[in-house]
């Protein structure tokens, strides 16, 4: 059976993680106190920031920017969307280029092979 935890972030009794996500106090805290299913929605909304910020999450910087995102969006009620993000709305068209229904493109990149 699932641990549960009281999840901060959603209100309710939920599964909790399986582990600490990371060492240290915040992990910990994080263990005891978020839901596998906040966690979830934690990694979507990191994606955002990472793709939205360009950010490395090897930098020090973007580590330490995320990590202070992360405890916004667990324990606090300031975690919000970037500015000026907007997301892609069912039915929708993709950007040039990027139609989903186009199969993945080959390796290669479609040119001719050379002459040899």
């Amino acid at each position: 059976m699932a641990r549960m935890v009281e999840c901060a972030k959603l209100g309710r009794e939920l599964p909790g993680l399986e582990k600490a996500p990371f060492p240290g106090p915040l992990g910990l805290r994080i263990f005891n106190e978020i839901s596998q299913a906040a966690w979830e929605q934690w990694r979507e909304h990191q994606t955002i920031l990472i793709n939205h910020y360009a950010l490395n999450p090897v930098d020090p910087d973007a580590r330490k920017m995320l990590r202070q995102e992360m405890e916004k969006f667990f324990f606090s009620e300031k975690a919000q969307k970037p500015e000026g993000w907007v997301p892609v709305a069912a039915g929708m068209a993709e950007p040039a280029g990027l139609d989903s229904t186009d199969p993945a493109p080959s390796k290669g990149g479609g040119a001719a092979p050379r002459k040899k």
